[in-house]
Protein backbone atom coordinates (compact mmCIF):
# COMPACT_ATOMS: atom_id res chain seq x y z
CA UNK A 1 0.00 0.00 0.00
CA UNK A 2 1.33 3.47 -1.19
CA UNK A 3 0.18 6.75 1.14
CA UNK A 4 0.61 10.14 0.64
CA UNK A 5 4.39 10.86 0.13
CA UNK A 6 4.90 7.82 -1.77
CA UNK A 7 2.09 9.04 -4.08
CA UNK A 8 3.97 12.20 -4.84
CA UNK A 9 6.59 10.71 -5.56
CA UNK A 10 5.72 8.38 -8.27
CA UNK A 11 3.51 11.19 -9.47
CA UNK A 12 6.57 13.38 -9.54
CA UNK A 13 7.92 10.35 -11.57
CA UNK A 14 5.72 9.76 -14.00
CA UNK A 15 4.18 12.78 -15.24
CA UNK A 16 5.65 12.41 -18.33
CA UNK A 17 4.86 8.65 -19.16
CA UNK A 18 2.58 8.27 -22.18
CA UNK A 19 0.15 5.00 -21.67
CA UNK A 20 -1.90 3.60 -23.84
CA UNK A 21 -4.40 1.42 -22.37
CA UNK A 22 -6.55 2.62 -19.65
CA UNK A 23 -7.66 5.16 -17.65
CA UNK A 24 -4.86 7.53 -16.89
CA UNK A 25 -5.92 11.24 -14.46
CA UNK A 26 -2.53 12.47 -14.34
CA UNK A 27 -2.30 15.86 -11.31
CA UNK A 28 -5.45 17.36 -11.84
CA UNK A 29 -6.82 20.06 -10.13
CA UNK A 30 -10.35 21.69 -10.54
CA UNK A 31 -12.03 24.55 -9.18
CA UNK A 32 -15.82 25.39 -8.55
CA UNK A 33 -15.01 29.17 -8.79
CA UNK A 34 -12.35 30.30 -6.47
CA UNK A 35 -12.91 26.92 -4.09
CA UNK A 36 -10.45 24.20 -5.38
CA UNK A 37 -12.02 20.78 -4.95
CA UNK A 38 -9.69 18.53 -6.21
CA UNK A 39 -5.36 19.06 -6.18
CA UNK A 40 -3.26 17.16 -7.99
CA UNK A 41 -5.18 14.14 -8.09
CA UNK A 42 -3.86 11.22 -9.96
CA UNK A 43 -5.06 7.67 -10.51
CA UNK A 44 -4.98 4.88 -12.95
CA UNK A 45 -7.34 2.21 -14.18
CA UNK A 46 -5.64 -0.50 -15.63
CA UNK A 47 -7.72 -2.51 -18.38
CA UNK A 48 -10.17 -5.36 -17.11
CA UNK A 49 -9.17 -3.72 -13.29
CA UNK A 50 -12.70 -2.48 -10.96
CA UNK A 51 -11.02 0.42 -8.34
CA UNK A 52 -12.72 1.80 -5.79
CA UNK A 53 -12.65 5.90 -4.81
CA UNK A 54 -13.01 6.28 -1.41
CA UNK A 55 -13.54 8.91 1.38
CA UNK A 56 -15.75 10.95 3.30
CA UNK A 57 -18.27 13.38 1.94
CA UNK A 58 -17.18 16.59 0.50
CA UNK A 59 -13.81 14.76 -0.16
CA UNK A 60 -13.93 15.09 -4.02
CA UNK A 61 -14.72 11.63 -5.32
CA UNK A 62 -18.33 13.04 -7.11
CA UNK A 63 -15.93 15.61 -8.82
CA UNK A 64 -13.17 13.55 -9.81
CA UNK A 65 -15.73 10.94 -11.84
CA UNK A 66 -17.50 13.67 -13.25
CA UNK A 67 -14.14 15.39 -14.46
CA UNK A 68 -13.39 11.73 -16.12
CA UNK A 69 -16.73 11.65 -17.74
CA UNK A 70 -16.48 15.74 -18.95
CA UNK A 71 -18.90 16.93 -16.87
CA UNK A 72 -16.67 19.57 -15.40
CA UNK A 73 -12.81 20.60 -16.66
CA UNK A 74 -9.64 20.49 -15.07
CA UNK A 75 -7.60 23.78 -14.66
CA UNK A 76 -4.70 21.72 -15.18
CA UNK A 77 -2.94 17.65 -15.69
CA UNK A 78 -4.31 15.22 -17.85
CA UNK A 79 -6.76 13.08 -18.28
CA UNK A 80 -6.72 10.10 -21.04
CA UNK A 81 -8.57 6.85 -22.00
CA UNK A 82 -5.88 4.74 -23.73
CA UNK A 83 -3.40 6.86 -24.58
CA UNK A 84 -5.76 9.91 -25.61
CA UNK A 85 -6.26 12.86 -23.53
CA UNK A 86 -10.14 13.13 -22.79
CA UNK A 87 -9.80 16.72 -20.90
CA UNK A 88 -11.67 19.73 -22.25
CA UNK A 89 -13.83 17.64 -24.45
CA UNK A 90 -17.92 17.75 -23.98
CA UNK A 91 -19.32 15.28 -22.27
CA UNK A 92 -21.42 13.28 -24.83
CA UNK A 93 -17.68 13.48 -27.24
CA UNK A 94 -16.70 11.69 -23.53
CA UNK A 95 -19.40 9.18 -24.02
CA UNK A 96 -18.45 7.96 -27.42
CA UNK A 97 -14.93 7.38 -26.29
CA UNK A 98 -16.10 4.94 -24.12
CA UNK A 99 -16.52 6.66 -20.85
CA UNK A 100 -19.97 5.54 -19.26
CA UNK A 101 -20.90 7.87 -16.10
CA UNK A 102 -23.70 6.42 -13.62
CA UNK A 103 -24.14 9.56 -11.44
CA UNK A 104 -25.81 9.68 -8.12
CA UNK A 105 -29.37 8.94 -7.67
CA UNK A 106 -31.76 7.69 -10.72
CA UNK A 107 -31.98 10.07 -13.38
CA UNK A 108 -34.42 7.77 -15.60
CA UNK A 109 -37.53 8.40 -17.70
CA UNK A 110 -39.95 7.08 -15.30
CA UNK A 111 -42.88 7.33 -17.45
CA UNK A 112 -40.77 5.13 -20.37
CA UNK A 113 -40.73 1.35 -20.29
CA UNK A 114 -37.56 -0.19 -19.13
CA UNK A 115 -36.83 -1.18 -22.86
CA UNK A 116 -37.28 2.42 -23.93
CA UNK A 117 -35.46 3.38 -21.31
CA UNK A 118 -32.46 1.11 -22.58
CA UNK A 119 -32.55 2.74 -25.91
CA UNK A 120 -32.05 6.02 -24.56
CA UNK A 121 -28.85 5.08 -23.99
CA UNK A 122 -27.93 3.52 -27.28
CA UNK A 123 -27.97 7.01 -28.42
CA UNK A 124 -24.07 7.81 -29.21
CA UNK A 125 -24.89 4.85 -31.24
CA UNK A 126 -27.64 5.48 -33.22
CA UNK A 127 -26.09 5.24 -36.14
CA UNK A 128 -25.81 1.54 -36.33
CA UNK A 129 -29.43 0.31 -35.57
CA UNK A 130 -28.49 -3.43 -36.49
CA UNK A 131 -26.17 -3.89 -33.20
CA UNK A 132 -29.07 -2.23 -31.10
CA UNK A 133 -30.94 -5.76 -30.71
CA UNK A 134 -27.57 -7.44 -29.92
CA UNK A 135 -26.39 -4.93 -27.33
CA UNK A 136 -29.71 -5.10 -25.64
CA UNK A 137 -29.64 -8.69 -25.45
CA UNK A 138 -26.11 -8.89 -24.03
CA UNK A 139 -26.81 -6.07 -21.08
CA UNK A 140 -30.39 -7.67 -20.58
CA UNK A 141 -28.58 -10.77 -19.85
CA UNK A 142 -26.38 -9.21 -16.99
CA UNK A 143 -30.03 -8.24 -15.62
CA UNK A 144 -33.19 -10.28 -15.68
CA UNK A 145 -35.17 -8.32 -13.07
CA UNK A 146 -35.14 -6.19 -16.05
CA UNK A 147 -35.78 -8.39 -18.76
CA UNK A 148 -38.82 -9.47 -16.93
CA UNK A 149 -40.09 -6.23 -16.43
CA UNK A 150 -38.95 -4.80 -19.80
CA UNK A 151 -42.50 -3.22 -20.71
CA UNK A 152 -42.92 -1.97 -16.94
CA UNK A 153 -42.75 1.53 -16.44
CA UNK A 154 -39.87 2.74 -15.16
CA UNK A 155 -40.96 4.71 -12.64
CA UNK A 156 -43.16 1.90 -11.33
CA UNK A 157 -39.77 -0.34 -10.27
CA UNK A 158 -38.31 -0.79 -6.95
CA UNK A 159 -35.34 1.13 -6.42
CA UNK A 160 -33.01 -1.67 -6.62
CA UNK A 161 -34.54 -2.71 -10.17
CA UNK A 162 -34.43 1.26 -10.83
CA UNK A 163 -30.37 1.42 -9.93
CA UNK A 164 -30.13 -2.10 -12.38
CA UNK A 165 -31.97 0.04 -14.67
CA UNK A 166 -29.35 3.26 -14.60
CA UNK A 167 -26.51 0.80 -14.53
CA UNK A 168 -27.93 -1.29 -17.31
CA UNK A 169 -28.52 2.18 -19.38
CA UNK A 170 -24.72 2.85 -19.08
CA UNK A 171 -23.92 -0.21 -20.77
CA UNK A 172 -26.18 0.47 -23.47
CA UNK A 173 -23.45 2.56 -25.38
CA UNK A 174 -20.57 -0.57 -25.05
CA UNK A 175 -18.20 1.58 -22.97
CA UNK A 176 -14.83 0.36 -22.04
CA UNK A 177 -14.61 2.11 -18.93
CA UNK A 178 -17.81 2.44 -16.71
CA UNK A 179 -17.33 5.27 -13.72
CA UNK A 180 -20.28 4.88 -10.68
CA UNK A 181 -21.07 6.88 -8.11
CA UNK A 182 -22.68 6.09 -5.11
CA UNK A 183 -24.02 2.78 -6.71
CA UNK A 184 -25.89 2.00 -3.00
CA UNK A 185 -27.92 5.45 -2.94
CA UNK A 186 -30.95 4.68 -0.75
CA UNK A 187 -30.45 1.03 -0.73
CA UNK A 188 -30.81 -2.03 1.42
CA UNK A 189 -27.02 -3.88 2.02
CA UNK A 190 -28.50 -6.69 0.45
CA UNK A 191 -29.59 -5.12 -3.10
CA UNK A 192 -25.91 -3.48 -2.88
CA UNK A 193 -24.25 -6.76 -2.43
CA UNK A 194 -26.15 -8.15 -5.51
CA UNK A 195 -25.40 -5.52 -7.61
CA UNK A 196 -21.77 -5.93 -6.50
CA UNK A 197 -21.96 -8.99 -8.00
CA UNK A 198 -23.69 -7.85 -11.15
CA UNK A 199 -20.90 -5.61 -11.41
CA UNK A 200 -18.31 -8.50 -10.53
CA UNK A 201 -20.05 -10.50 -14.09
CA UNK A 202 -19.78 -6.82 -16.13
CA UNK A 203 -16.28 -6.06 -15.42
CA UNK A 204 -15.33 -9.66 -15.96
CA UNK A 205 -16.62 -9.53 -19.42
CA UNK A 206 -13.98 -6.85 -20.17
CA UNK A 207 -15.69 -3.25 -19.09
CA UNK A 208 -13.28 -1.70 -16.71
CA UNK A 209 -14.93 0.22 -13.46
CA UNK A 210 -13.93 2.76 -11.49
CA UNK A 211 -16.79 3.53 -8.41
CA UNK A 212 -17.22 5.80 -5.98
CA UNK A 213 -19.22 3.78 -2.63
CA UNK A 214 -20.35 4.46 1.15
CA UNK A 215 -20.43 0.90 2.00
CA UNK A 216 -16.68 0.75 2.07
CA UNK A 217 -15.90 -3.15 3.01
CA UNK A 218 -18.22 -4.08 0.49
CA UNK A 219 -15.97 -2.03 -1.87
CA UNK A 220 -13.17 -3.27 -0.82
CA UNK A 221 -14.19 -7.07 -1.27
CA UNK A 222 -15.53 -6.52 -4.60
CA UNK A 223 -13.17 -4.04 -6.30
CA UNK A 224 -9.05 -4.75 -7.13
CA UNK A 225 -7.62 -1.97 -5.88
CA UNK A 226 -8.39 1.37 -3.94
CA UNK A 227 -7.48 4.66 -3.64
CA UNK A 228 -8.43 6.73 -0.80
CA UNK A 229 -9.28 10.48 -1.30
CA UNK A 230 -9.49 13.49 1.45
CA UNK A 231 -9.74 17.33 1.37
CA UNK A 232 -9.28 17.21 -2.52
CA UNK A 233 -6.33 15.04 -2.39
CA UNK A 234 -5.13 11.15 -2.81
CA UNK A 235 -4.30 9.94 0.79
CA UNK A 236 -3.31 6.16 0.04
CA UNK A 237 -3.97 3.63 -2.40
CA UNK A 238 -3.04 -0.04 -2.61
CA UNK A 239 -4.66 -3.25 -3.18
CA UNK A 240 -8.13 -3.24 -1.81
CA UNK A 241 -7.69 -6.59 0.03
CA UNK A 242 -4.39 -4.63 2.05
CA UNK A 243 -6.82 -1.86 2.75
CA UNK A 244 -9.01 -3.96 4.00
CA UNK A 245 -6.52 -4.99 6.31
CA UNK A 246 -5.57 -1.70 7.34
CA UNK A 247 -8.40 -0.05 9.22
CA UNK A 248 -6.37 3.05 10.83
CA UNK A 249 -6.14 4.26 6.99
CA UNK A 250 -9.62 4.42 6.71
CA UNK A 251 -10.93 5.50 10.38
CA UNK A 252 -8.14 8.17 9.40
CA UNK A 253 -9.43 9.33 5.79
CA UNK A 254 -12.81 8.05 5.50
CA UNK A 255 -14.43 8.18 9.09
CA UNK A 256 -15.15 4.49 9.75
CA UNK A 257 -13.73 1.17 8.62
CA UNK A 258 -17.04 -0.57 9.11
CA UNK A 259 -19.01 1.62 7.21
Amino acid sequence: MNTLSGIRERQRTSVDVSLTSGLDVDAIDVFYGQVQALRGVSLRVEPGEMVALLGANGAGKSTTLRAISGLVTPRSGVIRLNGQPLGGLPAHEVVTRGVSHVPEGRDLFPTLTVVDNLRAGYWTRRGDKARLKDTLERVMTYFPKLRERSGQAAGTLSGGEQQMLVVARALMSEPTMLVIDELSFGLAPMIVEKLFEILRTVNEGGTSILLVEQFVNMALEHTHRAYVLAKGEIQAEGKSSDLARDPAVLEAYVGTADE
